[in-house]
C-alpha cells in the first residue's frame, strides 16, 4: 500500500503536512485556520473523514493556530508532549489528547507513526516519520541542526518534507535584528539551505522519490535558488519546494515504484507475425 502527501501550507504563516492511505491519514501541525485547511484539502479532493489523528511538533502558534477548533470540531486525538501543551496554553478535550515522548511509535489504523525529538528553541520539540507497509515519509521542519537522530531517520525515508529555511548570505545581509540573526543560526533555530542539502547529498536513501524543501524564510530565502541547488544533485529524486501561500500537489510513493522492471526475454513467447499472402 501506498502513502500519499501534501503540505497544506508551509512557512513562518502556517504548517500543516497531510500523510496517508486510501484507508487513514494523519496531519502533522495545524498552523492554519480550521477553515483553511478544509477549504485545501477540498480543493485536494481529500475527504476529512480520513483524518484519524493529529500530531503536533512544537508549541509555536505557527504550527498550533487552528489545532483546538479542528480537533474539537472532528473529534480527533491529539498527540502532543506534555511540555508543549503546557506551553500551548491551549484548552484541548483531555479524554481525546494522548502525550508524546522521544522514540515512541504510535498505530493509527494502518499507519505507524514514530516521534522522536529535535534541536529547536521549543519546550519539546519533536520531528515524525509515517509508515505504512514500509514505505516511510518524514516531516523534518524547524530544525536547528542535523543530529544523528534525524540521520537515521532520514536516511530510511522514502519521501520526506525538509527544512530548507534560509541562504546564509541573505540573512547575513539581511534586515533581521542581530538577536534574531543569532536565534535563527544558534543550532536551535532553523536549518540553513548548505544545511539541509549536505543532509540530502549524505544521507539520501537510493530509493527516496520526493523531497519537499519546506519552512522557507519569506525574507531570507528564495524559492528557485534553493530548488535549483538540490536539483543539481537531486538524481532520480523530485524536488518540490512547499508554498507558503497554497498547498501543494497531491504526491505518491510506495516501497517499488523506483526499482525498474527488468525485461526478459523468453523465445517460447515469442511469435513473429505471419505474411498476409493474400
Amino acid at each position: 500500500m501506498a502513502l500519499y502527501f501534501t503540505s497544506i501550507n508551509s512557512g513562518s504563516n502556517g504548517n500543516c503536512y497531510y500523510i496517508g492511505n486510501d484507508d487513514d491519514a494523519v496531519l502533522v501541525d495545524i498552523g492554519l485556520t480550521c477553515k483553511e485547511v478544509e477549504i485545501r484539502m477540498n480543493r485536494l479532493g481529500l475527504p476529512l473523514s480520513r483524518v484519524k489523528a493529529i500530531f503536533i511538533s512544537h508549541e509555536h502558534s505557527d504550527h498550533i493556530k487552528g489545532l483546538a477548533v479542528f480537533a474539537k470540531k472532528y473529534k480527533l486525538p491529539v498527540y502532543i508532549s506534555a511540555p508543549t501543551l503546557k506551553s500551548s496554553k491551549l484548552l484541548l478535550d483531555t479524554q481525546n489528547t494522548f502525550t508524546l515522548s522521544h522514540q515512541q511509535q504510535v498505530q493509527i489504523g494502518s499507519l505507524k507513526i514514530a516521534a522522536f525529538s529535535k534541536f529547536h528553541d521549543a519546550a519539546d520539540p519533536y520531528s515524525f516519520t509515517i509508515e505504512c507497509n514500509e514505505v516511510r515519509v518524514g516531516v523534518f521542519t524547524d530544525i536547528g541542526s542535523v543530529c544523528d537522530r534525524l540521520i537515521t531517520h532520514f536516511k530510511n525515508c522514502h519521501a520526506a518534507f525538509l527544512e530548507a529555511n534560509y541562504d546564509a548570505q541573505m540573512l547575513e545581509n539581511g534586515k533581521y535584528p542581530y538577536f534574531l540573526k543569532r536565534r535563527i543560526t544558534s543550532g536551535h533555530g532553523h536549518l540553513s539551505n548548505t544545511q539541509a542539502l549536505e543532509l540530502f547529498i549524505n544521507h539520501k536513501a537510493p530509493y527516496m522519490s520526493h523531497l519537499l524543501l519546506s519552512h522557507l524564510s519569506k525574507d531570507n530565502n528564495d524559492a528557485t535558488l534553493v530548488e535549483n541547488l538540490f536539483k543539481n544533485v537531486a538524481g532520480d529524486t523530485f524536488i518540490k519546494v512547499a508554498s507558503r501561500h497554497e498547498e501543494t500537489e497531491l504526491y505518491y510513493v510506495s516501497n517499488n515504484q523506483n526499482i525498474p522492471e527488468t525485461y526478459c526475454f523468453d523465445p517460447n513467447l515469442y511469435q513473429p507475425a505471419q505474411l498476409n499472402l493474400f
